[in-house]
């Protein structure tokens, strides 16, 4: 089992998680967070609104697939979310472990 974060820009959201959605996952959670990366010197250049040396609105996809579909969730997620531009996203993998049914089992 592994753990896919995916982070990306705010109104690609809803385009990746309708690619996920015949994806074969676990389980999946989507929050609202902010950060920079490599365009950090570009923060000011973000659309039509001011940020100075400010972070950036980003959605994060947190999914769990089994390994066997992982090339395919990934696929699937840069499909939907590569623009070409600067700060697209960044998508992690990491092993993921299952504890017992339930919380406080």
């Amino acid at each position: 089992m592994k753990e896919v974060i995916a982070v990306v820009k705010p109104f690609l959201a809803e385009r990746v998680l309708e690619a996920l959605k015949l994806a074969p996952l676990e389980a999946c959670t989507v929050r609202e967070v902010k950060g920079y990366g490599r365009q950090k010197s570009y923060l000011d250049q973000y659309g039509e609104s001011e940020y100075s040396l400010a972070f950036l609105p980003k959605v994060e996809i947190q999914l769990w697939v089994e390994d066997a579909r992982v090339a395919e969730v990934i696929e699937r997620i840069t499909a939907a979310a590569r623009t070409g531009r600067m700060g697209d996203g960044k998508i992690f993998v990491l092993p993921a472990t299952e504890h017992g049914p339930g919380v406080g089992s």
